[in-house]
């Protein structure tokens, strides 16, 4: 595992959750240069997700002999259980208290389609979005397993091309064709190829150990987010992001001794999932009993930090343990 790399999957994730604070909060509206940071380019960090999700699936399966059948269970086995456990609590509250949730709205055919990872209308009117309204990355990641499970049946040195032919065949063809959704219409998907590139460069041992110059590539790469604003996000946060993962890797030596640094990469998946539940009911307490925001906000980020921790080790690890004791358990005679 490298912990470097859980590193920068936990900024990422705290960077999505400043971004939701400004949004949910302040509706967009910052008071100050952090506050515009987060408004501006909080959203990145999902930027970085993809890219790391390339890196990861990449180097975790290229010396595995590893059917598609098998590296797809492993991954619904990996991201569902959490994701359908939140996806249950926000349609419960949708359904029990609907006044915490302004603008959103509970919808069956959306709630099915969202535990499908399929993409669909939200019944709040506001765009192609599941029921736990985050998880559109993950239907981004659900196509990109698929894809990428396809290419398992290709030597490694082809699967970058491989992958990148069957997303343009989905992302391009079959939208254009009007078979699946616009939703997949997004230059996004680009950023799971550079992750495979980058671990590419990784396994032929191309990124090297260093330190002033993996961090003054970090600060150009964030000062490229920081600045470059342009149509292809792919280009203006996707590459600045591939930059951050090849200089975190060549700075491995001095995380991969952290214990820290690994639980709070472990922990990113559950911060992701569960961050804007908890911000909004915050929202809620707020207006209602006349709170201050700040105050608010303080114990929300403590109950994510909290929260996610719990998550981790009570739903994503002990399931899928649960599926590790069944898949593994003997068949009957």
């Amino acid at each position: 595992m490298l912990i470097s790399v859980q590193a920068l999957r936990a900024l990422a994730a705290w960077m999505v959750v400043g971004h939701h604070v400004m949004q949910i909060f302040f509706d967009f509206e910052p008071g100050g240069p952090i506050g515009r940071m987060f408004v501006d380019q909080g959203a990145a960090g999902v930027d970085v997700f993809f890219v790391i999700s390339g890196l990861v699936m990449f180097l975790s399966t290229a010396d595995k002999n590893l059917s598609p059948w098998r590296f797809m269970a492993l991954r619904l086995m990996r991201i569902a259980p959490a994701y359908w456990f939140y996806t249950v609590v926000m349609a419960l509250l949708l359904v029990a208290l609907p006044a915490a949730l302004p603008g959103e709205r509970f919808g069956w055919p959306n709630f099915i389609l969202s535990l499908l990872f399929v993409a669909s209308d939200n019944p709040g009117g506001f765009g192609i979005y599941p029921t736990l309204n985050v998880g559109w990355t993950l239907n981004f990641e659900m196509l990109f397993y698929l894809l990428f499970a396809g290419a398992l049946l290709f030597p490694v040195s082809t699967r970058i091309a491989v992958v990148a032919v069957l997303l343009f065949l989905v992302c391009n063809v079959l939208t254009g064709l009007g078979w699946i959704s616009e939703f997949y219409r997004s230059d996004l998907v680009v950023e799971f190829l550079l992750g495979m590139g980058v671990g590419m460069l990784y396994r032929r041992g191309w990124i090297r150990p260093g330190l002033w110059g993996p961090i003054f590539a970090m600060l150009v790469a964030l000062a490229a987010i920081h600045v470059w604003i342009g149509e292809y996000q792919a280009l203006a946060w996707g590459v600045p992001a591939a930059v951050l993962v090849m200089s975190a890797l060549s700075l491995e030596r001095f995380a991969r001794r952290s214990r820290l640094l690994k639980l709070m990469g472990d922990c990113s998946y559950s911060v992701y999932l569960i961050h804007t539940l908890i911000l909004m009911l915050g929202h809620y307490l707020a207006q209602r009993y006349s709170l201050s925001p700040y105050i608010v906000i303080t114990v929300c980020l403590i109950l994510i930090g909290a929260g996610s921790l719990a998550s981790y080790k009570w739903i994503e690890k002990a399931g899928y343990r649960h599926f590790q004791r069944w898949r593994d358990r003997p068949s009957p005679a």
